[in-house]
């Protein structure tokens, strides 16, 4: 079959290359409207019950993620000068485009009490650009008498002060996100120039646009260096220029094909799907190599080019057909997970892994055909002596010690057990970044003098319309709710249309600040008129957005939003665990329903989601990549013997992660179905030698083994020595996540290598000895082997 499809091939190679640049031209044209993503990517299923959770608050009270903050710390803040520059940040902010509304301390407020019109009257309390020091302090008095925004726009205790800049939503999920941070920056920086204090600046809007910048010019960076590391150790190998251009082509189609296959599918660039141009070359480059080197050992033996190439693809059309199938599988077995993160970078890579052997398939021999034969200096590599003494000395000492093969593989898989026993799950929403970094440093900053910014949304629903009015006892309830999350060290005060009847209080007495809490049966009466008459109002000031944005229109449902730290997915179930618990004691489930969301949930479930689905993913690769063997090899002893050593490799790169304490989480799970999909590719070209040597040599399993070692080895070891080379890239990159995937991935290739060129002859020989599927090798398998 494969030497009749190289005929065809060959015979149809012109329309084949034409119809290759037909498709690298329109995937290309495709690819040109590749867009990142600006939004978190969704790694919860739409079934999942808190992402409907989620999209209920949405509904409700809108985005919860859709605010910058910014901070300064400075015991001369109420200086002159220094205050000034800051009102005039704040001033310079609201002229930027996409910037709906800031909440800062030069912005507060203060609520007038007006008897004849029944209406509490905001006026703001700074007037700035101050002249006079003692009319700053006089009105930083009145400010700092208002309890209300103690702890949400300063910390008496630090001397830190915050700015909150609410952003258009529109605008922070599309292209002019880039434009809209850039301007804020570009004004924060100004300030910083002025002044010579650096401004400490997060959220998530700011967070999410700067790590999409990374992960854009990361994308660029890593396929530019894995290009130039494959076309070196291909010079280095081939020692011909035409062989690396060749092969560049081969994985620049596919990298083309890749972006293409994106837009196609209506996906963007997310930190995942940016790994799979990289990914399309590291495992394209092997392809070239395979075939190549399977040419120029043909020419050598035959002297004659066509037959050459019809060996070429004969005997290697298979065995680079399967590799490329198991390499996919380890891919697209995450679209099985139902994550939309996961599925996305599943079935890009999946479709293009596959979509590239046919790219080499079609691409290599018509070339070559083409091409004059191969000079001796072209060939010159097949005579490595370095190689084929090291490959002598695997040879002997793998067939002469057996017993301490297998004393050292069992001490391995005891280490790597023992580490696995230590191998935790847990994720951060920034700990892909270095702790130096700038964002990570800030966002600290932030829970340290105003215990963090990331959002929790609790919704109490009182289960009847106006619930929320009828009396004063949910407000007592919410107070003590309120409270008791306040008290936590992992939160900060939460923000909730108590908040705002509080402040009503106080302003209606005469803005005494010992006025400030919960009204009382006795208050609500008075204060009746003044909130009716503020409701219809258009809820322009700062009262009446607290008062329309903390409670539904039907005034059922109460939202009270919480910032909190970044605890991590370990901590979060137990504080919200706390506060369900606080909540069952507080609030009676026949009247009430209390439900936790926002972000930092659907971010912890979509966490959990993904640990759990880890699981299922490798089951799935092992079945899948097991039946293919099945039915390549047709033998259950070739099967068992060719899984143990690409279990090991996994099993070691858990166990250093135990022992390195390299926590599982959504970005370091790839690991171990990329590196099950690309280790099974040495296993498959071994034994696919293998079982061609085999009625070469009386079906005599030891000098077959010999034999398969001496020819394999060079190219394996080269292979191995360009997916190390172009995984290694990506421990250059600035996420912790990312980093993680280059080197545990390179480090599990070499274990793999090592295991299936030491390993894998001894189980051979353990377990057939000297009579191995002697009556599977028939014409048909001849054929379909090569």
């Amino acid at each position: 079959m494969w030497y009749r499809l190289a005929q065809i091939i060959i015979k149809y190679r012109a329309l084949l290359l034409i119809l290759l640049l037909a498709l690298t031209s329109i995937m290309g044209f495709y690819a040109t409207r590749l867009e990142m993503s600006y939004e978190f990517s969704k790694a919860v299923p739409d079934s999942n019950p808190k992402y409907h959770e989620y999209l209920a608050f949405l509904n409700k009270f809108g985005d919860d993620g859709n605010t910058m903050v910014i901070g300064i710390e400075a015991k001369n803040f109420y200086s002159m000068s220094l205050f000034n520059s800051f009102a005039d940040l704040q001033q310079q902010l609201k002229q930027i485009n996409g910037v709906e509304d800031i909440l800062s301390v030069p912005a507060a407020v203060q609520l007038i009490r007006n008897d004849s019109t029944q209406k509490f009257l905001s006026k703001k309390i700074f007037s700035f650009p101050y002249s006079s020091q003692l009319l700053l302090d006089s009105d930083q008095h009145i400010f700092q008498n208002l309890p209300f925004y103690n702890g949400l726009l300063y910390n008496p205790s630090s001397n830190a002060s915050l700015m909150v800049v609410r952003l258009n939503k529109d605008s922070i999920n599309s292209k002019s996100r880039i434009r809209l941070i850039h301007d804020i920056t570009q004004q924060i920086e100004a300030f910083t120039t002025k002044t010579g204090i650096r401004l400490h600046v997060s959220g998530l809007p700011f967070i999410r646009t700067t790590v999409a910048q990374r992960v854009a010019k990361e994308m660029n960076w890593f396929l530019a260096g894995s290009l130039l590391l494959s076309a070196v150790t291909l010079l280095i190998f081939f020692r011909s220029l035409y062989a690396t251009i060749m092969s560049l082509l081969v994985v620049g189609m596919g990298v083309t094909c890749s972006m293409g296959t994106m837009v196609l599918l209506g996906y963007k660039v997310t930190l995942l799907t940016a790994l799979v141009p990289p990914l399309i070359v590291v495992i394209g480059i092997p392809n070239c190599i395979y075939f190549l080197n399977k040419y120029h050992l043909s020419f050598r033996e035959t002297g004659n080019k066509y037959q050459a190439l019809i060996s070429m693809v004969g005997r290697m059309g298979v065995v680079t057909l399967f590799c490329n199938i198991a390499a996919a599988i380890g891919f697209a077995v995450f679209a099985l997970t139902g994550s939309p993160l996961l599925k996305e970078f599943g079935i890009v890579a999946g479709i293009n892994i596959l979509l590239l052997f046919f790219i080499s398939l079609a691409f290599i021999p018509s070339i070559l055909s083409f091409l004059p034969e191969p000079r001796q200096s072209q060939v010159r590599y097949l005579d490595n002596k370095l190689l084929e003494k090291i490959l002598l000395y695997i040879e002997r000492w793998t067939l002469n010690n057996t017993r301490w093969i297998y004393i050292i593989t069992v001490l391995i898989v005891l280490f790597s057990v023992t580490g696995i026993l230590k191998l935790r799950s847990e994720g951060f929403i920034v700990d892909d970044l270095p702790k130096a970094d700038i964002i990570y440093t800030d966002l600290k900053w932030f829970e340290n003098n105003f215990n963090g910014i990331m959002p929790l949304e609790i919704m109490v629903d009182t289960k009847r319309k106006n619930g929320l009015v009828r009396g004063v006892a949910t407000l007592e309830k919410i107070e003590v709710f309120t409270d008791f999350i306040a008290d936590q060290p992992e939160t900060a005060r939460p923000l909730s249309f108590l908040e705002g009847l509080k402040f009503a209080r106080q302003t209606y007495y005469d803005g005494d600040s010992i006025n400030y809490a919960v009204p009382s049966e006795f208050d609500m009466p008075l204060l009746a008129g003044y909130l009716k008459s503020k409701r219809t109002d258009s809820s322009k000031d700062g009262l009446g957005k607290i008062l329309t944005s903390f409670m539904d229109t039907g005034k059922q449902v109460a939202r009270i939003s919480v910032n909190m730290k970044d605890i991590g997915s370990t901590r979060l179930p137990l504080l919200l665990n706390r506060f369900d618990s606080a909540a069952h004691a507080i609030f009676d489930t026949a009247s009430y329903k209390v439900t936790f969301t926002g972000s930092s949930v659907t971010f912890l479930e979509g966490t959990r989601y993904i640990i759990a689905g880890l699981k299922d993913s490798i089951f799935w690769a092992f079945i899948l990549i097991a039946l293919s063997m099945l039915f390549l090899f047709r033998s259950g002893k070739i099967l068992l013997c060719s899984l143990i050593p690409n279990i090991i490799p996994l099993l070691v790169t858990a166990g250093v992660m135990g022992w390195l304490d390299i926590p599982l989480k959504p970005s370091t799970v790839l690991i171990f179905s990329v590196a099950l999909g690309i280790v099974i590719d040495v296993t498959i070209r071994f034994l696919v030698n293998y079982r061609q040597e085999f009625s070469r040599h009386n079906f005599k399993v030891k000098p077959t083994i010999i034999q398969t070692i001496r020819h394999t080895g060079i190219s394996i070891i080269y292979t191995s020595l360009v997916l190390v080379a172009g995984f290694i890239i990506f421990s250059f990159s600035h996420f912790a996540g990312t980093q993680a995937l280059g080197w545990l991935t390179s480090l599990t290739l070499i274990t793999g290598t090592l295991a299936n060129l030491i390993l894998l002859p001894v189980l051979m020989l353990a377990l057939n000895k000297d009579a191995i599927i002697k009556n599977d090798v028939n014409q048909n398998d001849t054929d379909r082997g090569q």
